[in-house]
């Protein structure tokens, strides 16, 4: 990549942030209740697409989750897709919660 890359969180607007030379490139909007991240939206802006930047997004802000020990409930599409090919993931999303959204019972890693 090559590029400064940052994931932060920006929690009054509800969202992880992905800047890319401290240049806004990306987001991923949730809904927080007390236990879990319930991960919504995930956007990269098209300027910074086809670079690997969105997996970037979602491992970063998956792994702020788990530095906090909050679930994470994905209903984006994209996050979803990710943990189901990173299972290192799996356990952030609750056992009983799993099938919902097509993902294994079991860890795997």
């Amino acid at each position: 990549m090559g590029d400064a890359v940052v994931v932060v969180e920006d929690r009054p607007a509800s969202r992880f942030e992905l800047l890319v030379d401290g240049e806004a490139a990306g987001f991923a909007s949730y809904r927080r209740n007390k236990s879990a991240i319930s991960f919504l939206h995930t956007e990269v802006d098209e300027r910074f697409e086809g670079r690997g930047f969105g997996s970037v997004l979602v491992r970063g802000a998956l792994d702020a989750a788990r530095a906090e020990g909050a679930a994470v409930l994905p209903f984006c599409p994209f996050v979803r897709r990710y943990i189901s090919r990173h299972h290192e993931y799996l356990d952030l999303v609750p056992v009983d919660q799993r099938a919902r959204f097509e993902l294994p019972e079991g860890n795997l890693t």
